[in-house]
């Protein structure tokens, strides 16, 4: 584990805490960080609280490595941020996600593939702006926003790059709930709490009969779009300084 990220058990709940002391965004050093983990959240059988610190849940991916990255650090940095979310998604224990502040792309494909997700109030966006800022939205990130945001958002939220406030995140489907900011930590730790109880084999065999088929799409867009190549054709695309 690095600094980036650290993990806490309290009984039956595992913390996973974000935190580079900017903007949290999904460098592949952040990104191996939360890979490890998860791998211990899941060798312990804890429910999973994923959360950050700072003004930021995430900056999403770091628009560095897309200007100035080689092309195998770019299709490192995004393979590794689409298994990350994923594993996520199928994870055999509950995931629960407490955003406290701005969450750009790869930080939101975290949240909308947790189980349960709860928001600060708060001035803060989140969303998918890919398309504001150059870049085309991967396709295993359209199957995640397909199966969480609901259908008169889900255009507006991919193809036009619109952000939003917690409360319209709601109705959106990104968060499930909005609570006062002072209480995100007792929510999201009442949320875990609760999620433990549940019979963790029925729960993950019910996971991946519910997310079955979409699992199978996103395992199968992932290894067709994100090959080596994918960096290659990134940086071929550049424009001359």
């Amino acid at each position: 584990m690095t600094e980036l990220v650290t993990y806490s058990r309290s009984g039956p709940i595992a913390s996973i805490v974000m935190d580079d002391g900017k903007a949290n965004v999904m460098s592949l050093a952040m990104l191996n960080a939360l890979h490890g983990a998860f791998d211990q959240a899941e060798n312990d059988k804890a429910v999973v609280i994923l959360k950050a610190r700072g003004k930021h849940f995430s900056g999403g991916f770091d628009l560095s490595v897309f200007a100035k990255g080689s092309a195998e650090d770019q299709y490192l940095m995004v393979k590794t941020g689409a298994e990350l979310a994923l594993r996520i998604l199928s994870f055999p224990m509950p995931v629960v996600a407490a955003c406290q502040g701005n969450a750009y792309p790869m930080g939101a494909f975290l949240i909308m593939s947790s189980d349960h997700r709860v928001a600060a109030e708060g001035d803060y966006r989140i969303g998918m702006n890919e398309v504001a800022i150059g870049l085309t939205v991967p396709r295993f990130a359209i199957e995640i926003a397909r199966q969480r945001l609901t259908p008169a958002y889900f255009s507006r939220v991919v193809m036009t790059g619109e952000m939003f406030g917690p409360t319209e995140a709601v109705t959106a489907g990104f968060f499930d709930r909005v609570v006062p900011v002072d209480r995100l930590e007792q929510a999201a730790g009442e949320a875990a709490l609760a999620l433990s109880k549940l019979n963790m084999p029925a729960h993950a065999a019910t996971k991946m009969r519910a997310r079955g088929a979409v699992i199978t799409q996103i395992r199968q867009v992932i290894d067709e779009d994100i090959t080596p190549n994918y960096g290659e054709d990134r940086v071929a695309r550049r424009v001359p300084a």
